[in-house]
């Protein structure tokens, strides 16, 4: 049996769809309670309001921070129907019960997206509106709460259908409500404990607001869904999907690891091709079809089904490359005109556009969960320490210097162990996720044969390459399969035990080797 709506409160931040909906409510005969801007807003559109200070009989005071605080707000809230004690109360207090609240909050997060500054931010913590919204959720027996602007149509579809609301709609609000509290509070405390410069505080709250309920997850078995967290970073979390079918978990998981590598590279023009969250492609080209050919040649099989990422504007030329092999997504800060008909025409590849680059040294924190817990740890956004040096008797040339910095900006972003094999600012052979790091080195190698041979090369692309190791040598073992592959020079973080070893047996065989002080270890 559904309960009628006669009265409903309005107060809202976001006055998206509002008066369309009031003035609906008012068409059923709802008497409509509203504060300050709502009011007006409702007042100026000719709908009958009544506004709360002459409801309760007592003015807004402190610049509006006490208008909703009071008994005839919350007792019309919190009463409970069938209770013979509540009812009498109401009739003792003159308290009108209310049956409908529509209510989102003060715009907190997207103040504190806008860089305001601490003062500004705390007062846009709304105090009134959460506890008016706690207090209709709680008593979900008799008041419908709403959060969410998309949802006055819902609202409106269930009291054109039942001429009121249902026990199940209102439960279902209910959740909704307290989930936006509750997604409120985590973001005031988090950035509260981030103004303190507590990184890790007693309680850590994390929120994120449904993009999208995927079809199933990493496997067909699984349930899987898509939260993003508002933190207007540029990248698939933001991006507007242009073409293509929906994203699914892997699509998701695979395309941020394609952008945020490819954000590295600021100052050059690159392309990333990652499968299953490994880069099998990485380059920088004289232009953005360049920068895909090169990529592409490291592993043309592995390429097959691929992501493909840009740190520039994707146009017509290098859109009729990508349309040449089966891409599972495309994503770059923008997609000209040319390329995006040209990929139009592929119906199924998902093409992303995110209006711009993360900054690759943004801080955040990355959290991973485990049975029973969460591992919370900050972002890895840097590569080399201050503790960079040359730890061989031969120094690289600058040829070599520039792509060893390449690889190991490369390897910071593929799974451990990892291997990376670099020539002329491209990858040529990867090596990743391997529980041995020398049968990394000899994966990479071979990779970088079998490149050469697609490319109708004799000689193995690995000859005259560098190397570059996520984290040191525990053995020379790693390093002279490097050197035997071709490696002229080879970058890693040092720190083994056996350093001496590992660095006399890059002398014998006449090898730079450079040691950055930082490792990256990515599981």
């Amino acid at each position: 049996m559904a309960t009628p709506i006669r009265r409903a409160l309005l107060s809202v931040s976001d006055k998206t769809g509002l008066v369309e909906f009031a003035q609906a409510l008012a068409d059923k005969g709802v008497e409509l309670l509203s504060t300050g801007g709502t009011f007006k807003t409702l007042k100026d559109a000719g709908i009958p309001v009544i506004e709360v200070s002459s409801h309760t009989g007592f003015p807004e005071i402190m610049d509006g921070r006490v208008k909703t605080l009071h008994p005839k707000i919350h007792g019309g809230l919190l009463a409970l129907r069938d209770n013979d004690e509540h009812v009498a109360a109401m009739a003792e207090h003159d308290i009108a019960p209310i049956d409908l609240l529509a209510v989102n909050l003060y715009p907190f997060e997207s103040t504190v997206a806008a860089g305001a500054d601490f003062d500004t931010c705390i007062e846009n913590i709304d105090i009134g509106g959460p506890a008016m919204i706690r207090a209709a959720a709680k008593n979900w027996q008799g008041v419908c709460t709403v959060v969410d602007v998309e949802d006055y149509a819902l609202v409106l579809e269930e009291l054109n259908a039942n001429n009121g609301t249902t026990e199940a709609f209102r439960k279902k609000m209910s959740a909704t409500a307290y989930a936006r509290t509750g997604a409120y509070d985590a973001a005031i405390s988090n950035w509260y404990a981030k103004q303190l410069e507590i990184d890790y505080p007693k309680r850590k709250v994390f929120a994120g607001e449904l993009k999208q309920t995927m079809r199933y997850g990493e496997n067909s078995h699984q349930s899987a869904a898509f939260y993003v967290t508002g933190e207007n970073r540029p990248g698939v979390a933001t991006a507007e999907q242009l073409n293509g079918k929906e994203l699914s978990y892997n699509n998701v998981n695979d395309t941020d690891a394609a952008f945020e590598l490819v954000s590295e590279f600021k100052d050059d023009t690159a392309c990333v091709i990652v499968k299953h969250a490994n880069p099998c492609g990485v380059a920088v080209g004289d232009n953005l079809k360049d920068a895909y050919l090169r990529a592409y040649s490291c592993d043309t099989e592995s390429a097959f089904g691929g992501i493909v990422a840009f740190n520039k504007t994707l146009d017509g030329a290098t859109a009729e490359e990508l349309s040449k092999i089966f891409l599972e997504v495309v994503i770059a800060p923008q997609i000209d005109e040319d390329a995006l008909a040209i990929l139009s025409g592929k119906k199924n590849v998902r093409v992303l556009q995110t209006g711009g680059m993360p900054n690759a040294g943004d801080t955040a924190d990355m959290v991973k969960t485990m049975s029973g817990g969460l591992l919370v740890q900050s972002k890895d956004n840097q590569i080399f320490s201050d503790d960079f040096k040359v730890v061989t008797e031969r120094q690289p040339t600058e040829a070599e210097m520039k792509d060893l910095r390449f690889a190991f900006t490369v390897c910071k972003h593929v799974k451990s162990n990892a291997i990376i094999y670099c020539k002329n600012n491209m990858t040529v052979g990867v090596g990743a996720g391997q529980m041995s790091r020398v049968n990394s080195c000899r994966i990479a190698a071979f990779r970088a044969e079998q490149a050469a041979k697609t490319a109708g090369d004799s000689e193995s692309w690995a000859k005259g390459s560098v190397v570059a190791s996520d984290a040191f040598f525990p053995f020379a073992d790693g390093l002279i399969e490097a050197a035997e592959a071709g490696a002229t020079a080879v970058i890693q973080p040092g720190g083994s035990i056996r350093d001496e070893e590992v660095i006399a047996a890059a002398n014998e065989r006449g090898l730079a080797m450079v040691f950055t002080g930082m490792r990256h270890f990515r599981h």
